[in-house]
């Protein structure tokens, strides 16, 4: 508030001011002007700008077609520029204007409230003259912008959660609507145009429908436009997942800093020895065996025999090449690699496999799929299309399918750990690993009936590293087949490791890639986007790191159990510090 400062007058004390009669200031000149409307002068210059724009356009396209040199310019071409940058700086400037004029009138206006407390403070003064005003200031105000002494350092809160603002007239009032039914959950995008403020009072609204407390689930500091179409449905917040490093680890000659998000202590612990014995060893090797991801739509049939006949006709060579052609026109990265199909009865499940860039595939596959379909019904009429997915794919399920024919990416991964790093760094020794991984992944697992999980935790680093890069956290299923070999060499004195996962599913644009947090872990690996060098490069990339890090998740954990410190490490990284018995007690 301002506050002004009053002149003392210098009459003895005890005589009263005498009040001078001061005539009123005349009253201000009128400015009378003619002023063109508005909108014609805007009408002017759009026209104005889109003639010379196109003037432009038309004289450049005859210089490049009769060889003359751009910078070779006329009087009038010369003009045209110069009226086409005036016309965009008043067309700026006019939607410039109209977006602080607001803010200027609001913040230069005084409120009725600042006016009447400046009239009280100037009585108040007048009554009790002082040699200063700064009795009217609060101390409490001087205090809190004041300076602290050096040796008082303020104290502040370690972590202050984002308070969300209270909600508005309009926004309550939309509250009620979406309590009430009246207005759709869903529709709120739409309806507001503001994907946060939608978030916001979807979330008053679920508090109120359940009775239940959402504090604790934060709702500001996240880009809710960025998932909008693609990433997730009537959202009320976001869940928050440390991440943590592992390495580095030393793959194919390079070294990768893997990040894995995860709520499991001693996970990243465990994978960051296994990266540093590897490294110290001289690093790890990967292939990509296969690199297709695949669909296979359910189709019926009157009788088997007419199913049987579709199936000869899929599998005969000659007319693969017209179905290539039909299913690549789906995409420019889709290529359409084999067809597989299965009867059961008068039922046909066609398994499409195709190569999809540096994209996980789903959806590309499933269009180029479609399109099959569609040219196919024009030779088998009589075909019914009973579902574009009948789980021979298959998609996000432990099935043999996939164990044996890959889905996604294909990829084997090995390292050879010598001798003394299996003792100083892994603390156990290469006999105890390899008749360990005998006795646990290979004969434990068939004993257990296991479908691709003779490993010791895959799907821990899987799941981790896809939840930091973007990926479907639910393909983990599929993606964390894995079987893990160990064999001694070297006369028994170094270690032979090796990881085979047939169906690593995985993508580096679309999805969850695009989110901001995902893509910085996408670009720490150096896989960020598509691969504009070799199409498909930066995910088979992604591939092998993921299999690099299984590998060397698979070392360490397989050399604490040998040695005796799972539950040890456990306890350690994976539990609270504060006594149990005695908050039991």
């Amino acid at each position: 508030m301002d506050v002004r400062r009053r002149h003392h007058s210098s009459a003895p004390a005890g005589e009263p001011l005498k009040k001078k009669n001061t005539p009123p200031p005349p009253p201000a000149p009128q400015l009378v002007s003619t002023v063109v409307p508005l909108y014609v002068t805007n009408g002017v210059f759009f026209g104005v700008f889109f003639s010379v724009a196109y003037f432009l356009l038309h004289r450049w396209r005859e210089k490049i077609r009769n060889s003359t040199p751009l910078h070779v310019v006329t009087l009038s071409e010369m003009a045209a520029f110069l009226s086409l940058i005036a016309s965009l700086i008043y067309l700026l400037g006019f939607f410039g204007i109209g977006l602080v004029q607001p803010i200027i009138a609001a913040s230069s206006r005084p409120s009725s409230d600042d006016e009447a407390e400046e009239e009280e403070i100037i009585k108040d003064d007048a009554r009790n003259p002082g040699p200063c005003p700064a009795g009217i200031i609060d101390c409490s105000a001087v205090a809190a912008i004041s300076p602290a002494p050096p040796s008082q350092k303020p104290q502040l809160p370690l972590h202050v959660p984002p308070q969300i603002p209270p909600l508005s007239s309009d926004d309550e009032e939309l509250v009620q609507q979406v309590v009430s039914g009246e207005v759709p959950s869903y529709s709120l995008e739409s309806r507001l145009g503001d994907c946060r403020r939608a978030a916001v009072i979807r979330r008053a609204a679920v508090e109120r429908v359940t009775g239940r407390s959402l504090e604790g689930l934060p709702v500001e500091g996240f880009d809710y436009d960025s998932i909008l179409g693609q990433c997730c449905e009537m959202p009320i917040g976001f869940v928050q997942i440390p991440v943590g490093v592992a390495g580095p680890l030393l793959l194919d000659g390079v070294e990768h800093t893997v990040p894995m998000a995860t709520t499991e202590g001693c996970l990243v612990a465990s994978t960051n020895r296994g990266c540093k014995a590897i490294s110290i060893s001289g690093g790890a090797s990967s292939v990509v065996l296969r690199d297709g991801m695949t669909r296979a739509p359910v189709v019926r049939f009157a009788t088997a025999v007419r199913a049987a006949q579709l199936k000869s006709y899929l599998e005969d060579p000659i007319n693969f090449d017209s179905l290539a052609v039909v299913f690549n026109k789906s995409s420019r990265f889709a290529r359409l690699q084999k067809i597989k199909p299965a009867l059961a009865g008068k039922n046909l499940y066609i398994r499409f496999s195709c190569s999809t860039g540096d994209a996980m595939g789903m959806n590309m596959v499933s269009k180029g799929v479609q399109n099959v379909l569609d040219f196919l019904q024009t030779d088998f009429s009589d075909m019914e299309v009973i579902g574009i997915s009948g789980n021979y794919c298959s998609d996000k399920k432990a099935a043999g399918v996939n164990w044996i024919e890959g889905r996604g990416k294909s990829v084997v991964c090995e390292a050879i750990i010598k001798e003394e790093v299996v003792k100083k760094v892994l603390k156990t020794n290469v006999e105890s690993l390899v008749e360990l991984n005998m006795l646990k992944n290979l004969t434990g697992s068939a004993v257990a009936g296991a479908l691709g999980g003779f490993n010791a935790h895959a799907s821990n680093i899987v799941s981790a590293v896809y939840l930091a890069t973007g990926q479907d956290p639910a393909q983990n299923v599929e993606s964390s087949h894995c079987i893990t070999m160990m064999e001694a060499i070297n006369n028994g004195k170094d270690l032979h490791i090796s990881v085979t996962m047939p169906s690593i599913e995985v993508g580096t644009v679309g999805g969850g890639t695009q989110l901001s947090s995902q893509s910085a872990c996408l670009n720490l690996l150096g896989v960020k986007g598509a691969c504009k060098e070799s199409p498909g490069g930066n995910a088979k990339q992604l591939a092998t790191i993921v299999a690099g890090a299984v590998l060397a998740g698979e070392l360490s954990l397989m050399s604490a159990i040998a040695a005796g410190q799972l539950v040890k490490s456990h306890m350690k990284y994976n539990r609270s510090s504060r006594d149990v018995s005695k908050m039991v007690s």
